[in-house]
């Protein structure tokens, strides 16, 4: 009969062999489901963490002239850019790889279903990608698709799978109302929300027109309550629209009908100084994205904002962390070959957010 410290000895290697075979299985299973393996543990990939990898082979990951329907003011290539290089990298995660985007799966996915971004033009941006990745997904791109516009909400239906890809032009998600002192913008109110009821995959942002002055400001007062104010701190008035929102989707969401996103804050290039070019007073000109994994220059203090809202909210909400991923790509703006003027906010197409969709892509699938 074995000694107590010999049943001991066996025991112990037991226990070391279990968790051996444990540890094995954990990195055998690491690439599934997004999960990404460090110092033998399994954990969630954090798919906004990372840099752009220069691909000249995968990527774009399609021809913008294969889709008529991209509008002017993002189609840079139709506009005379003369450079491609910017076509050319894709975002590689720091701890797993990107899945890469495919549209049959992601129309199979959601035959007989709705699809609804819900912003400003970022938002348009983003759905015009999403549009001509679907469309040119299909072998050959076939001509059974509708686009129809009523009022502010334009859809894309893909009649084969009919699968509907909506915008809603909502630019502050908040209501903003014609009433006798002028126009209004109401932080407390979201009327408006009553067309994003029943929709199976709802996309939402806003940030670009808080700012808006002058000519460009489409509002005349601001309302809260019953007060009415002349102006207001920004982006005290961004957060009391958060909030409003938030509570939309906390009182009328059903997470087991609706996956709700919300794209994050896009970021503009306009300053140099911020990416360590002082001589840079716009993006016009740049080829190539910021190296490394991190932007120099401060984040949108926006983002605080949102990332505070939506840790309070009680439904599941997405971010889609855009933010740092897509200040890293200066060259990735219309400059001079979009719409008029100078844009660096918008984003060309095909570009940058062609990967914002291949990361929603890779958490829906």
């Amino acid at each position: 009969m074995p000694s107590p410290a010999t049943v001991l000895l066996l025991i112990t290697i037991d226990l070391l062999l279990l968790l051996l075979f444990v540890e094995r299985a954990e990195l055998a299973n690491g690439g599934g489901g997004g999960g990404s393996v460090v110092v033998g543990k399994v954990v969630e990939c954090d798919y906004f963490e990372g840099s752009w990898v220069e691909d000249r082979i995968g990527y774009p990951l399609y021809n913008s002239s294969m889709c008529s329907f991209i509008e002017h003011e993002f189609n840079c290539l139709r506009n005379g850019r003369p450079d491609h290089s910017y076509l050319g990298y894709r975002w590689q995660p720091r701890h797993c790889s990107l899945t890469r985007f495919n549209g049959r799966d992601f129309l199979e996915k959601f035959r007989g279903k709705s699809i609804m971004f819900v912003g400003d033009s970022l938002s348009r941006n983003q759905w015009q990608s999403l549009t001509c990745l679907l469309y040119t997904s299909l072998t050959p791109p076939m001509s059974s698709y509708n686009q129809t516009r009523v009022g502010d909400v334009s859809t894309f239906t893909f009649k084969e799978y009919d699968v509907k890809v909506m915008l809603d032009r909502t630019v502050y998600l908040v209501d903003v109302v014609r009433e006798e002192k002028g126009r209004i913008l109401k932080l407390d109110s979201i009327e408006g929300g009553k067309i994003w009821s029943g929709i199976d995959m709802l996309i939402f942002n806003t940030w670009h027109w808080w700012n808006r002055r002058g000519i460009s400001q489409p509002w005349d007062y601001i309302k809260v309550g019953d007060h009415y104010y002349r102006d207001m701190d920004r982006m005290v008035a961004f957060e009391k629209a958060l909030n409003t929102w938030a509570n939309w989707v906390d009182e009328n969401i059903n997470p087991s009908k609706t996956m709700v996103f919300f794209q994050g804050i896009s970021p503009s290039h306009y300053n140099g100084t911020d990416w360590d070019e002082p001589g840079a007073n716009s993006c016009i000109g740049q080829k190539e994205p910021l190296s490394g994994s991190k932007y120099p220059g401060a984040l949108p203090p926006a983002l605080t904002v949102l990332k505070k809202v939506l840790g309070k909210i009680q439904k599941p909400v997405t971010l889609l962390d855009v933010t740092n991923l897509s200040l890293l790509r200066k060259d990735g703006h219309p400059s001079i070959y979009g719409l008029t003027g100078m844009d660096c906010s918008h984003w060309c197409l095909a570009g940058v957010p062609d990967i914002w969709n291949e990361i929603l892509y890779n958490i829906i699938i």
